[in-house]
């Protein structure tokens, strides 16, 4: 059975008065894999959502296969609901179409065109379900997933922020939708976990979306890019995008729900096969690798400065022709000398300096209507400067610490300067490491010193916070205290735009709030720094940014991640952690 492409054409969206989408068109055919990039709140989970169903665009068309099915980044799952009953709901698709399958075969025994047209049609989409091998590659995808030596009557609530994670796209690969739209599927995945979606992927037959921080698997994975935060091309004018904060809401109600992770409405309209494209003024596309596109995003972006600096000069030029024009015939003479050649030179006068003026201006203008905007300043990580002089000594003694059932015993010291890389399989205990270094965790064995008034501040895989009714440089002040917030204000950290400070948490995309908590961790800095995934829903610029200032941060710092590009690049210590 012949799968359909996903379309759109000419899609914007705005949310609560900020544009979001502007004129966004694209293909995605059978077979492809489109990896969806840009900054934090440029729009993709947005996109996402309306490729879905879940949320209709204030403008454009969209036409999606009839069973399109979306991983959200935060699993959509009641929190009472076990393993059995997530696994019996993704199986369900599989039996609705097997049962109509067995319906069609029965129909078909009476003959007709019809009912065999009828047959056919559910034969060939039971075929593509592979509903007879739906239990095994359930059982199969929970095992690559990390998940298969759980108890299946837990519920969802008892499991940690990254099993329930891959509980969700284990159900969403097991439902086995015709296209995929993927919102971060990489996060909490082991390299064993990602080659197993990689190879899913590839295999998949229907089109692919997936948006993804993780630069490694969009080099791997990803047939061409497609980036919603683009650099503007040549004879772009000075229009620019705008404040594009992501409205990353949940779905309310039994109904959003299930269309937000399940299969989505056909929208309608037909989906012609071709070359998967993007276009209008949100988004570019790119066909090569995410290796090649840094190469020739920084090319673009270099060309957009020395245009704007071009730009910017010449009417800067023009402004000072049109000013010496308004000065031109005036002289340091005599007011009698001056009242003598008035009546001559009046006219004349007031003619070079009207059509001198009216030129410089006209030509003022019609370059501003044609120039490019400023480009963005790259976000800065610059964490305040170390208040607490470090005196080379250690900063933490770890001695044997072990937590049973979770942590085999560690031994390491760390000093000023020091960087550890933490890895290992799910459940080798990484975050659990980190928590016994904060001091929010006990050890069962083993022993730890934090050696002279040593402070910790930790960075958490999943952030919360208590009152998502305020704004993030409210919850920044409550959190750090008055003083400290005057003294080293959120801006300090370029983690946020002015705009994005000033909106609530809640409504900020899961990318902004870790931002936020980023920002609370440094406000004062610790002579400890730990980070728990930190590049998850991270930009890309802002995951290359943090790497570089992680080399030069003052105290110690231990990193735990399943990041291989950051991995790949990592300079300092490593510390491997077995599976209990």
């Amino acid at each position: 059975m012949h799968a359909r492409a996903l379309r759109a054409e000419g899609l914007s969206h705005a949310y609560r008065g900020r544009r979001i989408l502007s004129d966004v068109s694209l293909t995605v055919p059978p077979g492809a894999r489109v990896g969806l990039i840009g900054e934090n709140g440029s729009g993709k989970s947005t996109l996402l959502r309306l490729l879905a169903g879940v949320e209709a665009p204030d403008a454009g068309v969209i036409s999606r296969p009839d069973r399109t099915g979306l991983l959200w980044q935060e699993p959509p799952f009641d929190a009472g609901a076990t393993i059995d009953d997530v696994l019996a709901d993704a199986l369900s698709s599989a039996r609705a179409i097997e049962a109509a399958l067995e319906e069609a075969a029965m129909q078909l025994a009476d003959g007709g065109d019809e009912a065999a047209r009828v047959y056919e049609a559910a034969l060939d989409e039971a075929a593509r379900a592979d509903v007879w091998a739906a239990p095994a590659r359930a059982d199969a995808t929970l095992a690559a997933l990390g998940l298969g030596s759980l108890d299946r009557s837990r519920p969802v609530g008892a499991l940690s922020g990254g099993q329930r994670s891959r509980l969700s796209l284990a159900w969403l690969l097991i439902r086995r939708p015709t296209a995929l739209l993927l919102d971060e599927p990489t996060n909490h995945l082991d390299d064993g976990a990602v080659a197993f979606l990689r190879t899913t992927l590839s295999d998949w037959p229907g089109p692919v979306l997936f948006a993804s921080h993780d630069r490694a698997f969009l080099d791997e994975a990803a047939t061409s890019l497609l980036d919603l935060d683009p650099i503007p091309h040549e004879g772009d004018g000075a229009e620019r995008r705008e404040d594009a904060g992501s409205a990353a809401t949940a779905a309310t109600g039994a109904a959003a729900a299930d269309s937000a992770v399940g299969d989505g409405p056909d929208a309608g309209g037909s989906a012609a096969d071709g070359l998967d494209v993007a276009s209008g003024r949100g988004a570019t596309v790119f066909g090569g690798t995410f290796s090649d596109y840094l190469v020739e995003r920084e090319r673009r972006r270099e060309r957009w400065r020395v245009r704007y600096r071009d730009e910017q000069a010449e009417l800067a030029r023009l402004e000072a022709l049109a000013e010496r024009a308004h000065g031109f015939g005036r002289t340091s003479a005599s007011r009698a000398e001056l009242r003598m050649a008035r009546k001559f030179f009046a006219d004349r006068n007031a003619r070079v300096i009207s059509q001198r003026v009216r030129s410089a201006e006209r030509q003022a203008d019609e370059l501003a209507r044609s120039a490019v905007g400023a480009p963005p300043e790259p976000l800065r990580f610059s964490p305040p400067r170390h208040e607490r002089p470090l005196d080379g000594g250690p900063i933490i003694e770890v001695d044997g610490v072990e937590v049973r059932g979770r942590l085999r015993p560690v031994t390491l010291t760390l000093g000023p300067g020091d960087a550890v890389l933490v890895t290992g399989a799910n459940g080798a205990g990484k975050s659990t490491l980190l928590h016994v270094l904060a001091g929010r965790l006990a050890p069962t064995a083993g022993h730890w010193r934090a050696v002279g008034g040593t402070r910790a501040g930790l960075l958490e895989q999943d952030v919360t916070f208590v009152h998502p009714e305020r704004s993030a440089s409210r919850v920044y002040r409550d959190v750090v205290g008055a003083e400290r917030a005057e003294s080293v204000p959120l801006d300090t950290f370029g983690l946020l735009s002015t705009g994005e400070a000033e909106r609530q948490v809640g409504e900020l995309s899961v990318g902004q709030r870790r931002r936020v908590a980023l920002a609370i961790v440094l406000a004062d800095p610790p002579e400890l720094l730990l980070l728990d995934e930190p590049t998850n829903h991270l930009s890309l610029a802002l995951a290359t940014e943090l790497e570089s200032a992680l080399a030069s941060y003052p105290g110690a710092v231990v990193v735990a991640s399943h990041d291989r590009w950051l991995r790949r690049r990592w300079h300092g210590t490593r510390l491997e952690l077995a599976p209990v």
